[in-house]
Protein backbone atom coordinates (compact mmCIF):
# COMPACT_ATOMS: atom_id res chain seq x y z
CA UNK A 1 0.00 0.00 0.00
CA UNK A 2 1.30 3.46 -0.94
CA UNK A 3 0.83 6.16 1.69
CA UNK A 4 0.67 9.67 0.29
CA UNK A 5 1.59 12.54 2.56
CA UNK A 6 0.75 16.16 1.81
CA UNK A 7 2.43 17.68 4.87
CA UNK A 8 -0.61 19.51 6.19
CA UNK A 9 -2.13 19.74 9.65
CA UNK A 10 -5.53 18.65 10.90
CA UNK A 11 -7.38 20.48 13.64
CA UNK A 12 -10.81 21.28 14.97
CA UNK A 13 -12.49 24.55 15.93
CA UNK A 14 -14.51 24.76 19.15
CA UNK A 15 -16.71 27.57 20.42
CA UNK A 16 -15.13 28.37 23.78
CA UNK A 17 -16.79 30.42 26.48
CA UNK A 18 -14.69 31.01 29.57
CA UNK A 19 -16.61 29.65 32.56
CA UNK A 20 -16.04 31.71 35.70
CA UNK A 21 -17.25 30.41 39.11
CA UNK A 22 -20.12 32.57 40.38
CA UNK A 23 -18.60 32.43 43.87
CA UNK A 24 -15.35 31.18 45.36
CA UNK A 25 -17.11 28.18 46.86
CA UNK A 26 -15.75 24.72 46.10
CA UNK A 27 -19.07 23.74 44.50
CA UNK A 28 -19.09 26.66 42.05
CA UNK A 29 -15.42 26.12 41.19
CA UNK A 30 -16.19 22.49 40.40
CA UNK A 31 -19.26 23.56 38.41
CA UNK A 32 -17.06 25.78 36.23
CA UNK A 33 -14.74 22.82 35.63
CA UNK A 34 -17.73 20.67 34.67
CA UNK A 35 -18.99 23.38 32.33
CA UNK A 36 -15.67 23.25 30.48
CA UNK A 37 -15.81 19.46 30.33
CA UNK A 38 -19.42 19.30 29.13
CA UNK A 39 -19.03 21.98 26.43
CA UNK A 40 -15.38 21.99 25.29
CA UNK A 41 -13.94 18.80 26.77
CA UNK A 42 -16.63 16.62 25.21
CA UNK A 43 -15.24 17.63 21.81
CA UNK A 44 -11.51 17.81 22.53
CA UNK A 45 -10.94 15.04 25.08
CA UNK A 46 -11.88 12.20 22.67
CA UNK A 47 -9.63 13.67 19.95
CA UNK A 48 -6.65 14.04 22.27
CA UNK A 49 -7.10 11.42 24.99
CA UNK A 50 -9.39 8.95 23.23
CA UNK A 51 -12.40 9.23 25.55
CA UNK A 52 -14.95 11.60 27.03
CA UNK A 53 -13.95 13.69 30.06
CA UNK A 54 -13.99 12.03 33.45
CA UNK A 55 -16.54 14.62 34.61
CA UNK A 56 -19.00 13.38 31.98
CA UNK A 57 -18.45 9.75 32.98
CA UNK A 58 -19.10 10.70 36.60
CA UNK A 59 -22.45 12.37 35.91
CA UNK A 60 -23.73 10.41 32.91
CA UNK A 61 -22.26 6.95 33.49
CA UNK A 62 -23.63 4.33 31.08
CA UNK A 63 -25.64 6.96 29.21
CA UNK A 64 -22.45 8.03 27.45
CA UNK A 65 -21.66 6.33 24.13
CA UNK A 66 -18.75 3.92 24.47
CA UNK A 67 -15.71 3.90 22.23
CA UNK A 68 -14.18 0.56 21.28
CA UNK A 69 -10.48 -0.01 21.87
CA UNK A 70 -9.90 0.47 18.15
CA UNK A 71 -11.92 3.70 18.10
CA UNK A 72 -9.97 5.06 21.07
CA UNK A 73 -6.72 4.24 19.28
CA UNK A 74 -7.88 6.07 16.14
CA UNK A 75 -9.20 9.07 18.06
CA UNK A 76 -6.26 9.59 20.42
CA UNK A 77 -3.96 12.41 19.27
CA UNK A 78 -5.84 12.63 15.97
CA UNK A 79 -5.55 16.43 15.68
CA UNK A 80 -2.53 18.68 15.33
CA UNK A 81 -4.02 21.94 16.56
CA UNK A 82 -6.99 23.43 18.39
CA UNK A 83 -9.01 26.29 16.92
CA UNK A 84 -10.64 28.55 19.51
CA UNK A 85 -13.67 30.72 18.78
CA UNK A 86 -13.81 33.01 21.80
CA UNK A 87 -15.98 36.04 22.42
CA UNK A 88 -17.16 36.03 26.02
CA UNK A 89 -17.04 34.72 29.57
CA UNK A 90 -19.98 33.71 31.75
CA UNK A 91 -20.56 32.97 35.44
CA UNK A 92 -21.17 29.33 36.38
CA UNK A 93 -23.29 28.11 39.28
CA UNK A 94 -23.53 24.67 40.87
CA UNK A 95 -26.96 23.01 40.85
CA UNK A 96 -26.27 19.97 43.02
CA UNK A 97 -26.81 21.98 46.20
CA UNK A 98 -28.49 25.11 44.88
CA UNK A 99 -31.77 26.04 43.21
CA UNK A 100 -31.42 26.26 39.43
CA UNK A 101 -33.65 26.45 36.39
CA UNK A 102 -35.28 23.13 35.37
CA UNK A 103 -33.26 23.01 32.12
CA UNK A 104 -29.97 23.45 34.00
CA UNK A 105 -30.62 21.04 36.86
CA UNK A 106 -30.10 17.94 34.73
CA UNK A 107 -27.30 15.39 34.38
CA UNK A 108 -26.97 16.04 30.62
CA UNK A 109 -26.14 19.67 31.51
CA UNK A 110 -23.72 18.67 34.27
CA UNK A 111 -26.02 19.98 37.00
CA UNK A 112 -24.84 23.54 36.47
CA UNK A 113 -26.28 26.85 35.40
CA UNK A 114 -24.73 29.84 33.66
CA UNK A 115 -25.68 33.38 34.63
CA UNK A 116 -24.55 36.80 33.47
CA UNK A 117 -24.83 38.67 36.77
CA UNK A 118 -23.14 38.57 40.14
CA UNK A 119 -24.72 40.71 42.87
CA UNK A 120 -26.75 42.54 40.22
CA UNK A 121 -23.70 43.45 38.12
CA UNK A 122 -23.14 42.05 34.62
CA UNK A 123 -19.93 40.10 34.05
CA UNK A 124 -19.08 42.58 31.30
CA UNK A 125 -20.49 45.17 28.93
CA UNK A 126 -23.31 43.87 26.72
CA UNK A 127 -22.79 43.30 22.99
CA UNK A 128 -25.07 42.76 20.01
CA UNK A 129 -25.34 39.02 20.69
CA UNK A 130 -27.44 37.87 23.63
CA UNK A 131 -25.23 36.08 26.15
CA UNK A 132 -21.99 37.62 24.86
CA UNK A 133 -20.23 40.17 27.07
CA UNK A 134 -16.98 42.09 26.87
CA UNK A 135 -14.57 40.32 29.26
CA UNK A 136 -11.03 40.78 27.87
CA UNK A 137 -9.29 38.69 30.55
CA UNK A 138 -11.38 35.71 29.46
CA UNK A 139 -9.24 35.08 26.39
CA UNK A 140 -6.14 34.69 28.57
CA UNK A 141 -8.02 32.39 30.94
CA UNK A 142 -9.50 30.13 28.25
CA UNK A 143 -6.18 29.83 26.43
CA UNK A 144 -4.44 28.90 29.68
CA UNK A 145 -7.18 26.38 30.52
CA UNK A 146 -6.76 24.68 27.15
CA UNK A 147 -2.97 24.94 27.39
CA UNK A 148 -2.85 23.02 30.68
CA UNK A 149 -5.60 20.51 29.94
CA UNK A 150 -4.22 19.54 26.52
CA UNK A 151 -0.47 19.78 27.15
CA UNK A 152 -0.04 23.01 25.22
CA UNK A 153 -1.12 21.65 21.85
CA UNK A 154 -0.76 24.39 19.18
CA UNK A 155 -3.70 26.79 19.20
CA UNK A 156 -5.23 29.31 16.83
CA UNK A 157 -7.74 31.97 17.84
CA UNK A 158 -10.01 31.36 14.87
CA UNK A 159 -12.72 33.88 15.86
CA UNK A 160 -12.76 36.91 18.15
CA UNK A 161 -14.84 39.99 17.56
CA UNK A 162 -17.28 42.64 18.71
CA UNK A 163 -20.77 43.70 17.69
CA UNK A 164 -22.42 46.80 19.11
CA UNK A 165 -25.53 46.23 21.25
CA UNK A 166 -27.24 49.09 19.37
CA UNK A 167 -28.86 47.14 16.53
CA UNK A 168 -30.90 50.05 15.21
CA UNK A 169 -30.03 51.84 11.99
CA UNK A 170 -27.29 54.39 12.48
CA UNK A 171 -25.76 57.09 10.37
CA UNK A 172 -22.86 55.71 8.37
CA UNK A 173 -20.34 58.03 10.01
CA UNK A 174 -21.36 56.65 13.44
CA UNK A 175 -20.95 53.05 12.27
CA UNK A 176 -17.54 53.84 10.81
CA UNK A 177 -16.27 55.40 14.04
CA UNK A 178 -16.31 52.05 15.87
CA UNK A 179 -14.07 52.97 18.78
CA UNK A 180 -15.60 50.27 20.99
CA UNK A 181 -14.58 47.59 18.49
CA UNK A 182 -11.03 48.95 18.45
CA UNK A 183 -10.96 48.95 22.25
CA UNK A 184 -12.34 45.38 22.31
CA UNK A 185 -9.63 43.97 20.04
CA UNK A 186 -6.89 46.00 21.69
CA UNK A 187 -7.77 44.72 25.17
CA UNK A 188 -8.38 41.10 24.13
CA UNK A 189 -5.05 41.06 22.27
CA UNK A 190 -3.26 42.44 25.33
CA UNK A 191 -4.52 39.53 27.44
CA UNK A 192 -3.79 37.04 24.65
CA UNK A 193 -0.24 38.38 24.47
CA UNK A 194 0.09 37.81 28.22
CA UNK A 195 -0.82 34.12 27.87
CA UNK A 196 1.65 33.77 24.97
CA UNK A 197 4.43 35.35 27.03
CA UNK A 198 3.65 32.77 29.72
CA UNK A 199 4.21 29.93 27.28
CA UNK A 200 0.90 29.28 25.48
CA UNK A 201 1.58 27.93 21.99
CA UNK A 202 -0.76 30.25 20.10
CA UNK A 203 0.13 30.29 16.40
CA UNK A 204 -2.41 32.78 15.02
CA UNK A 205 -5.29 35.19 15.65
CA UNK A 206 -8.21 35.89 13.33
CA UNK A 207 -10.67 38.78 13.70
CA UNK A 208 -14.34 38.06 13.15
CA UNK A 209 -15.11 39.51 10.72
CA UNK A 210 -13.42 41.23 7.79
CA UNK A 211 -16.74 42.79 6.78
CA UNK A 212 -20.31 43.03 8.01
CA UNK A 213 -22.06 39.88 6.84
CA UNK A 214 -25.07 37.66 7.42
CA UNK A 215 -24.85 36.50 11.04
CA UNK A 216 -26.93 33.33 11.41
CA UNK A 217 -30.32 34.07 13.04
CA UNK A 218 -29.39 37.73 13.55
CA UNK A 219 -29.18 38.43 9.83
CA UNK A 220 -27.65 41.75 8.85
CA UNK A 221 -28.60 43.54 12.09
CA UNK A 222 -25.51 42.32 13.94
CA UNK A 223 -22.32 43.86 12.60
CA UNK A 224 -18.93 42.35 13.49
CA UNK A 225 -17.00 43.62 10.48
CA UNK A 226 -13.95 45.81 10.16
CA UNK A 227 -15.55 46.98 6.91
CA UNK A 228 -19.01 48.49 6.54
CA UNK A 229 -21.05 47.13 3.62
CA UNK A 230 -23.67 49.31 1.92
CA UNK A 231 -26.41 46.75 1.19
CA UNK A 232 -27.78 48.82 -1.70
CA UNK A 233 -24.53 49.32 -3.61
CA UNK A 234 -22.34 46.59 -2.05
CA UNK A 235 -19.70 49.26 -1.47
CA UNK A 236 -17.25 48.27 1.27
CA UNK A 237 -15.87 51.06 3.45
CA UNK A 238 -13.14 50.54 6.08
CA UNK A 239 -14.18 51.40 9.61
CA UNK A 240 -11.85 52.94 12.17
CA UNK A 241 -11.15 49.39 13.38
CA UNK A 242 -9.84 48.38 9.93
CA UNK A 243 -7.40 51.27 9.94
CA UNK A 244 -6.32 50.49 13.50
CA UNK A 245 -5.89 46.78 12.80
CA UNK A 246 -3.84 47.42 9.67
CA UNK A 247 -1.50 49.66 11.65
CA UNK A 248 -1.38 47.14 14.49
CA UNK A 249 -0.25 44.43 12.05
CA UNK A 250 2.37 46.81 10.67
CA UNK A 251 3.53 47.50 14.25
CA UNK A 252 2.51 51.14 14.06
CA UNK A 253 0.80 53.04 16.87
CA UNK A 254 -2.70 54.36 16.24
CA UNK A 255 -4.67 56.16 18.95
CA UNK A 256 -8.22 54.86 19.22
CA UNK A 257 -9.77 58.27 19.89
CA UNK A 258 -9.07 59.52 16.36
CA UNK A 259 -12.37 60.26 14.66
CA UNK A 260 -11.43 59.49 11.06
CA UNK A 261 -14.95 59.97 9.71
CA UNK A 262 -16.17 62.97 11.68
Amino acid sequence: MVVLEQGGSIGIVVNCLMFVPLTNSKLDVEAAQRAFAFSIGRVLDPLIYGDYPQEMHEYLGNQLPKFSIHEKYILKNSIDFIGINHYSSIYTKDCTNSTCSPTANRAIQGFLDIVAMRDGVLIGESTGIEGFYVVPKGIEEIVNEIKFRYKNKPMFITENGYSSPDLHEKQVNVILNDTKRVKFHQEYLEFLAKSIREGADVRGYFVWSLMDNYEWLSGYNVKFGLYYVDRETQTRIPKLSAIWYKNFLLNKTYPINIRAYA
